[in-house]
């Protein structure tokens, strides 16, 4: 993943008012895992991006697509 996704999901939660335990609990992750695809360390499957942006009210291409 580029910096510039890892960017635009932790500016998507923050906007949201959500912690990264929030989004966790809402997508069925851990708190670690939401940490490692925001630092670019972890490919998320499709099933967890589209979790993320339900939870976010954003789409695959806000978040995770160019």
């Amino acid at each position: 993943m580029e910096n510039t996704k890892n960017n635009r999901l932790i500016c998507a939660r923050l906007e949201a008012g959500l912690s990264q335990q929030q989004l966790a609990d809402a997508v069925g992750a851990t708190r670690q895992t939401i940490g490692l695809i925001e630092a670019g360390r972890y490919n998320p499957s499709l099933k967890l991006c589209t979790a993320i942006c339900k939870s976010l009210g954003k789409t695959l291409n806000d978040l995770f697509w160019e």
